[in-house]
């Protein structure tokens, strides 16, 4: 660490010097440009970034965690911006000064008061290989210069968003390639909306779709949509109606929640709705609600009574989706969907890119049924194939750390059977499960203390769960750190 403290003094030292250089001056020219933009301080604020970024890479991961949750004396405080007009919700009304997020590499990031934390959830779970991958931040740059716009009309989506679409058609399919057979296949999905921004306008075309299919086969029948306890579809109008919100304004659409994994209410539904089930929607790793992981068996009942009902099967994979070494998680169950979502790590962070892939005999939408001004997007597009490559060639590393990671959290029931309950999720998207609500918050915020940043649900009542979704450019390090300060910070709960 000493060496990497040398690192940070001799690059202040040396961007001190090459302002009156010819480099120096670029720099200096650019870097006044964003300063400028950003006001009061702006130059002090991007030096510190630029340091502190520095400071990041030139660190070994191992160096890193033995300085999670320190203030490094090294690294200069960037003044903060004034955050007063930011929404209550969003800590706008905080009154002491923030200490909000300076600059970010692999899944730590450092804050405007130069202290260093350890990132357990990907950002806000879609940064899929962490803070600015440098793989992936030269390719967005090796784009730019290749001439590929950021984004442009849907009606001329450029090559990259048609590579795109063809790669998530032999990811959904679990094929090699995308031939001529999958566009003849009645079960396949072979058909990609990608003209969509966000997971929540992507479940809403979802609906769209289902609807239709459901109009056509049953004209004049009112749509039943089945759907599960605690899930987010996202912050669309009807979407969010699929979890108990809006009622009142929903007359001809009927939606019937169920418990998670219970098959019997699960056939009930279909069973009492009989003819009038358009779909049904799951998440496969449930993070809104705890993180509660589906049972093979609840998913295959639900394909069964969807194939006898002539209703789509609608996957919400934004979550789990781009987490796993065949991308998408329901291969491990052995079914294939009518409607799968992705979006949240199909680009890694780079910009919200979302997209739908289902069988052609879906298609039924007109041209702007569904879609986002930013749907498309080309540069995204790259950002996700290369999210996708970098999936593709590291399959046996992920493989390998989401074990470890989910073995090793199941010390934690075994080793504190009174405090945790249970470990919910499935490799790297995973929660702990504490007995008490107090306990979960309690140990939430002393992880917080000690540099590691991670989710507690806490907001319901009987939800009492600390989440966390490493991102894949963690390692064994990382997932141990991670486990072994549950260990301390519970122990030292039980004696306080």
């Amino acid at each position: 660490m000493t060496d990497c403290i040398s690192f940070v003094v001799m690059r202040q030292r040396r961007l001190a010097e090459a302002l009156t250089a010819d480099e120096g001056n670029k720099v200096k020219k650019s870097t006044s440009r964003l300063a400028g933009l950003l006001g009061r301080g702006g130059r002090e604020m991007i030096s510190a970034a630029r340091v502190a970024r520095e400071y990041l890479g030139a660190a070994d991961t191992g160096e890193l965690l033995g300085r999670v949750g320190q203030t490094i004396s090294a690294l200069p405080h960037a003044e903060h911006l004034d955050k007063r007009f930011i929404q209550a919700s969003y800590r706008g009304d905080l009154s002491r000064p923030p200490d909000d997020l300076l600059a970010g590499s692999n899944v730590f990031y450092v804050t405007e008061q130069g202290r260093l934390y350890l990132d357990c959830t990907a950002g806000h779970y879609q940064m899929t290989w962490g803070y600015n991958h440098p793989e992936l931040s030269a390719l967005v740059r090796e784009a730019l210069d290749a001439g590929i716009v950021w984004d442009d009309h849907s009606n001329i989506p450029g090559n990259t968003v048609k590579r795109l679409a063809g790669r998530l058609v032999e990811a959904a399919n679990d094929a090699v390639s995308p031939g001529p057979e999958l566009l003849d296949d009645p079960k396949a999905l072979n058909t990609v909306l990608l003209g969509v921004c966000t997971g929540s306008v992507a479940v809403n075309a979802a609906l769209k779709i289902a609807l239709k299919h459901h109009e056509v086969v049953r004209p004049d029948v009112e749509p039943v949509l089945i759907s599960l306890e605690g899930n987010y579809h996202g912050t669309d109008f009807l979407a969010q109606r699929l979890r108990g919100m809006w009622k009142e304004f929903f007359h001809r659409i009927k939606v019937i929640e169920i418990e998670p994994n219970d098959i019997t209410a699960l056939r009930k539904a279909f069973a009492v709705h009989r003819g009038q089930v358009a779909a049904m929607f799951c998440e496969l790793v449930m993070m809104n609600r705890e993180a509660i992981l589906l049972d093979e068996d609840f998913v295959g009942e639900a394909r069964a009574r969807c194939d006898e009902a002539d209703a789509c099967l609608v996957i919400d994979e934004i979550q789990s989706g781009f987490w796993y070494p065949r991308c998408f998680l329901y291969h491990q169950y052995g079914i294939l969907p009518d409607i799968l979502v992705v979006g949240k790590g199909m680009t890694a962070g780079l910009h919200p890119l979302s997209a739908i892939v289902y069988n052609r005999r879906h298609d039924r939408l007109a041209q702007y049924d569904a879609i986002s001004t930013n749907g498309n997007a080309p540069l995204a597009a790259v950002a996700g194939l290369g999210c996708m490559g970098l999936i593709e060639s590291r399959g046996e590393q992920i493989a390998d750390l989401s074990r470890h990671y989910f073995d090793r959290l199941q010390e934690l029931p075994a080793a504190y059977p009174q405090r945790v309950a249970a470990i919910h999720g499935h490799g790297l998207l995973a929660g702990v499960k504490f007995r008490n609500v107090k306990d979960a918050i309690e140990v939430h915020r002393r992880l917080l203390e000690r540099g590691l940043w991670t989710r507690v649900h806490a907001y319901h009542e009987g939800h009492s769960t600390i989440l966390t979704k490493l991102a894949l450019a963690a390692d064994r390090r990382v997932a141990d750190f991670v486990v072994n300060a549950f260990h301390e910070t519970i122990r030292e709960t039980n004696h306080a």
